[in-house]
């Protein structure tokens, strides 16, 4: 039986990994969440609790969750390779799989109007590159942000479709506020990791993940279930012509995976539809599922961030052979439909 680490294990990316890896008998998840954002398994999670030790739960036989901050748990492993043992009776010679998706997050609005909270996220990634060097996992996914890249290529008069080659350590731009610098710097702790302490690790930069589960703080949910309450006038953040390159959780799931089989030393990688969408493509499309068209009414003063988001996927599709399956349209109808299901 492999042995696998989540961190953020509850929040909208997590959980998902959770789900997908749970789903293999032959795999042991244990996911760590202190549920500052994320949700409580038993919420989404399909099986009973059997015990519990402490702050930890058990879910079976392959399901353990820790309520913990991320960071004190590292410490801890850090400083006693035995901890979880001691502490939770938990038996492990070596972690498997280790995906760090624990952060600050949050929509425009945290990032925005919250810089300081969100560069939380150096203090969590330094904490586990260091207990990754210490106690050697055998493969590391860290996930990075399509906000690592230069805002300068974003702009109303200047957007390109980003390629993974746009981000240089050595000719640097500037990137999406305390975020995308958090996250730029976890992609050099990653290459150094790989490099010097030869680690097997893999960056992925996703774009606009959403799907089914995300929560309302996110555009896309909140959109499709304003739609289903046919709103109107239908308010939209800026002028609603910015765009994002928005990709299905299962999409990214399956390109994580895949990059983590062929990628080792720490090379950050696309996951997107390689397509620019708008916001208001977005709400014409959730609003004809709803059947109506209504007024767009701009909101100019809230935060909107970059004006052109989208990446280029021709090294994913050359060096991994993948390509995204599930379009924008299916995509959004499957939001659509979960969330009419509850209004």
């Amino acid at each position: 039986m492999k042995t696998h680490l989540i961190s953020g294990g509850c929040g909208f990316v997590g959980r998902n990994m959770v789900q997908r890896l749970s789903s293999d008998p032959n795999n042991r998840v244990i996911f760590v969440d202190d549920l500052s954002v994320g949700t409580h398994p038993s919420t989404w999670l399909n099986k009973e609790q059997t015990k519990k030790v402490k702050d930890c739960e058990f879910y079976g036989d392959n399901l353990i969750f820790l309520e913990r901050d991320f960071r004190f748990l590292l410490q801890h492993m850090t400083a006693d390779e035995n901890y979880l043992s001691k502490e939770y009776g938990i038996e492990i010679d070596q972690f498997d799989d280790v995906f760090h998706f624990a952060a600050i997050v949050g929509g425009r609005a945290k990032i925005d109007g919250d810089p300081m909270m969100v560069a939380l996220d150096l203090s969590i990634d330094a904490e586990f590159f260091y207990w990754v060097t210490r106690r050697k996992p055998k493969r590391v996914l860290y996930p990075s942000s399509s906000a690592a890249y230069p805002v300068d290529l974003q702009s109303e008069s200047h957007a390109i479709a980003l390629s993974e080659s746009d981000i240089d350590f050595k000719k640097m731009g500037e990137p999406d506020m305390t975020y995308g610098w958090s996250k730029l710097t976890g992609e050099y702790l990653a290459m150094i990791t790989a490099k010097h302490y030869d680690v097997s690790v893999t960056c992925i930069r996703p774009f606009s993940g959403y799907g089914e589960d995300q929560d309302l703080t996110y555009p896309i949910p909140a959109i499709a279930r304003r739609a289903a309450n046919k709103e109107n006038p239908f308010e939209v953040w800026g002028s609603g012509k910015q765009g994002r390159d928005f990709v299905h959780i299962d999409d990214v799931l399956d390109c994580t995976l895949l990059a983590m089989d062929k990628i080792s030393d720490g090379t950050a990688i696309n996951i997107g539809q390689g397509q620019l969408t708008s916001f208001l493509e977005i709400i014409d499309i959730f609003t004809d599922f709803a059947g109506y068209k209504p007024e767009i009414k701009p909101l100019l003063d809230k935060p909107v961030g970059v004006y052109s988001r989208y990446c280029n996927m021709d090294w994913v599709k050359e060096n991994l052979g993948w390509e995204p399956k599930i379009s924008i349209r299916e995509g959004m109808r499957r939001v659509y439909e979960k969330h009419c299901s509850q209004v």
